[in-house]
């Protein structure tokens, strides 16, 4: 019966330190991005095409990318 004096206190205090260490990977960042790590393990970095499709995902599309404004809105 006395044990449980010590596992209460001891139990708490982990669930605490779960719940703390939980936040601070979710303020950090650590799951802002689960995608990519998964696949990027499928692509071969050294392939052109997957360098240049990196390189046009990270740049923001240009006003000349874009379609005319006519084509944008759907006609009723």
């Amino acid at each position: 019966m006395t044990v449980l004096y010590i596992l209460i206190p001891v139990a708490i205090v982990l669930v605490i330190v779960a719940i703390l260490v939980f936040n601070w990977a979710v303020n950090s960042g650590q799951y802002d991005d689960l995608d990519s790590p998964a696949h990027s393990i499928l692509f071969d970095e050294e392939d052109p095409a997957h360098l240049k499709a990196q390189q046009q995902a990270e740049q923001p599309q240009s006003k000349d990318d874009q379609q005319p404004a006519d084509e944008q809105e759907p006609r009723a």
